[in-house]
């Protein structure tokens, strides 16, 4: 597929071109796949009514920005074009403003560098404000809507009910996404988080590791003092990781007495080291009775190819050879 290529005019430096960009009032981004920096101009902030350069430089910033019910769509819309699915790149989805209002804006870029692989090395592209067209479009949708003063205030009454049923059902989501014993996430939580999380980290490269944790010699503590102090065990072992972690983190448990510990955008280096100091806090927990409570941890990072089970199951393959080496202990 030909690509547009948007080169730096004649008789221009990159300063100069980098000038222009911040004097142009609608919102031009810039990023620079194989670093992830993201460069976005003031007129970015301001349309969006944020302080210029306040955000995070990278695509993350632009993901958080991104309304829910549109997310999907644009995600969809913009890997199609990066692999060359589709000729061009122009979406229009709401963006989250500063004081927490949602703006329309049409979005456009153009790939202007490839790497030998094929994959996207800079990419640039803009972001206009659409805001008014689209409320003007919907005014008149609603003076279409004939019967609008009749069932205005059915319309109410349902909206009423409407958020009782959201706020239920809220409830019940947390309840079924989080482990009824600990209060930390359950499996079909971890499962979706870790679905998300491997398809951001193929998607811009991001580094992304798991560390799956199993506590050592459970099964005596039942045995020699019953199931109430197990669970207490558990219960203060989930307590003292959850602690620790950072709020990009999700902990959740596996299952019986094993913990996983999403890290996204931390390489297995960090991971290992992060690992390391969880071993140290939970080894100096107070035991139950003579049991003392530690954890053996298997700590893996996303590689190409890997899926959520995948990458659990090269988790647990690290989970046993810490076990093997004595328990108590960090293996990748």
């Amino acid at each position: 597929m030909n690509q547009h290529v948007i080169p730096v005019p004649t008789g221009f430096t990159q300063e100069q071109l980098q000038t222009l960009f911040d004097l142009i009032s609608d919102g031009i981004w810039d990023w620079d796949a194989n670093t992830g920096y993201v460069y976005r101009n003031p007129g970015w902030y301001l349309m969006l009514g944020y302080t210029p350069h306040s955000q995070e430089n990278s695509v993350l910033t632009w993901e958080r920005l991104i309304h829910p019910d549109d997310f999907q769509r644009v995600m969809a819309h913009f890997d199609a074009y990066i692999h060359q699915r589709n000729e061009r790149y122009l979406v229009e989805y709401r963006c989250r403003c500063a004081d927490g209002t949602y703006l329309w804006v049409e979005d456009s870029g153009y790939v202007i560098a490839r790497n030998p692989d094929g994959s996207v090395a800079r990419m640039l592209g803009a972001h206009r404000n659409i805001d008014s067209g689209k409320r003007q479009l919907a005014q008149l949708e609603r003076r279409n809507q004939s019967l609008e003063c009749l069932v205005a205030e059915r319309t109410r009454e349902l909206s009423w009910v409407n958020e009782q049923l959201q706020r239920q059902l809220d409830e019940n989501r947390e309840l079924a996404e989080r482990d009824s014993l600990t209060r930390i996430a359950n499996r079909y939580r971890l499962e979706s988080v870790l679905r998300q999380e491997c398809e951001r980290a193929k998607r811009f490269r991001q580094p992304l590791s798991v560390i799956a944790m199993d506590m050592d010699d459970f099964k005596p503590i039942n045995d020699q003092y019953g199931h109430a102090q197990g669970d207490a065990a558990l219960i203060r072992v989930a307590e003292a990781l959850r602690l620790r972690q950072r709020t990009s983190d999700l902990l959740a448990r596996w299952g019986g007495d094993e913990f996983v510990l999403v890290l996204p955008q931390t390489s297995l280096e960090q991971a290992c080291a992060c690992a390391e100091q969880l071993r140290q806090v939970v080894a100096q927990l107070e035991p139950i009775g003579e049991c003392r409570l530690t954890l053996s941890y298997g700590v893996v990072q996303w590689r190409e190819g890997d899926d959520t089970h995948s990458l659990l199951a090269r988790a647990d393959q690290a989970l046993y050879r810490a076990k093997g080496a004595g328990k108590n202990a960090v293996a990748q």
